[in-house]
């Protein structure tokens, strides 16, 4: 198990792309980590499963019972309505800049990366995101690339569900790694 030991968030709220949720969320546990699904309020969430509503996920806890300091990662699923949501809620947001200011490993994922903007993590990095909001990214200052998964100082983004087994094999060697001590603020 390469991730034994390991804990990893995964940030998420009603509308979440199922497939960006379930696929890193499954594969990290495979690898050994102790995976907590995180959103603003207990009990579940529901999914958003490419044309319609999918299936409700139990969530394990919410950002008033977590710090920063209990994770080595933060995984950032899509969709259109989750990272919407969740870039109007301060304490998400919060979450998230204090796991990239340990320099731990933050993931984002399709329409994820608009909370990489909203937190100033774009700046100045080398990032992907689902087309439709490249210019979005482009605008915050990073520099957008059509990849699968694009990995600068251990933010990782990828474009869509299709690349989401290169996204998770991503998020496994990135956590390995541990802190990106070298990494700058933009």
């Amino acid at each position: 198990m390469d991730l034994k030991g390991k804990k990893i968030a995964i940030l998420a709220t009603h509308g979440f792309e199922q497939s960006e949720l379930e696929v890193p969320r499954d594969r990290l546990k495979k690898a050994g980590a102790n995976v907590d699904v995180i959103s603003l309020a207990a009990g579940e969430i529901k999914g958003w499963d490419m044309k319609d509503w999918g299936r409700p996920v139990k969530v394990d806890k919410t950002l008033d019972q977590v710090s920063a300091s209990d994770y080595d990662a933060i995984v950032l699923p899509g969709g259109q309505i989750n990272p919407d949501l969740l870039r109007a809620e301060p304490k998400a947001l919060k979450f998230i800049k204090e796991i990239f200011d340990a320099k731990k490993v933050v993931a984002a994922v399709c329409h994820a990366p608009w909370l990489l903007i909203e937190t100033g993590i774009a700046k100045g990095r080398r990032m992907t995101s689902y087309k439709s909001i490249k210019t979005d990214v482009m605008n915050a200052g990073a520099k957008w690339e059509d990849s699968q998964v694009v990995t600068d100082q251990g933010v990782i983004t990828s474009r869509n569900p299709g690349d989401l087994e290169a996204f998770s094999t991503k998020i496994i060697e990135e956590v390995k790694e541990g802190r990106h001590t070298q990494r700058s603020a933009a």
